[in-house]
């Protein structure tokens, strides 16, 4: 009997994974994208989003000098949600959505020199999701399902899903740290070398004035006679 729920479970997961027997738009992907925002742009990017689920949204700038950016994030009527000013990284949920398109803007206008390196990640996930769930226990005869406990084959799957999910989610955000550090890094190391070859230079400079000022000296110098 718990063969059978077994191979029951696993081919309604395979006919899941392949779309047969689903109706209906496919379920919007979690996305990921960095980007070059130039010194006094703005650039504007827009995320479709079903209703009645949950939308995060993080991001970091990750390159240029400050590490600081201007964002705003904008429902599919046009009502501000977040406005934030002059910040490095930022995590922001909105729930529940509005079916349309929402808005994401990312503003350099307050710098004229520096490019701005900005990463940013956006998370979805449907309140359907668990209702889509049930489903699957409908693929088990009644009887089977009293036999391998259904229930906690089903949470379990589930917690490893979004387990597996949260882990994915933290090494993107940990990419993204790891792209920071390493930009600042760069960066320090060329102020390093910089102000130590102009030190090397003063330093060689200064040498160079002392020798011909002592020369100076004593061929100046004339003998006193006697």
């Amino acid at each position: 009997m718990a063969a059978g729920a077994a191979v029951a479970l696993a081919l309604w997961l395979l006919l899941r994974a392949v779309g047969v027997g689903e109706a209906g738009p496919p379920p919007i992907q979690d996305g990921e994208f960095t980007f070059l925002l130039p010194a006094g742009r703005k650039q504007c990017f827009y995320q479709s989003a079903p209703a009645n689920a949950s939308l995060e949204t993080e991001y970091q700038v990750i390159g240029g000098a400050g590490l600081d950016v201007d964002f705003t994030l904008e429902s599919p009527q046009g009502v501000l949600l977040v406005s934030e000013s002059r910040k490095a990284d930022g995590v922001h949920t909105v729930e529940p959505t509005e079916a349309g398109d929402y808005r994401l803007c990312f503003d350099n206008s307050f710098s004229t020199i520096s490019e701005k390196l900005v990463f940013f990640e956006l998370i979805f996930d449907s309140f359907q999701d668990e209702e889509e769930v049930e489903g699957w226990a409908e693929a088990v005869e009644p009887e089977e399902m009293l036999d391998v406990k259904m229930e906690d084959i089903k949470e379990s799957i589930e917690t490893m899903r979004t387990r597996l999910e949260r882990s994915i989610q933290m090494l993107t955000l940990l990419r993204a740290f790891e792209a920071r550090d390493r930009n600042l890094q760069e960066d320090n190391l060329g102020r390093v070398n910089f102000w130590s070859a102009a030190n090397v230079a003063v330093l060689l400079l200064v040498a160079v004035l002392q020798v011909c000022t002592l020369k100076r000296f004593f061929h100046n110098k004339r003998p006193v006679p006697t």
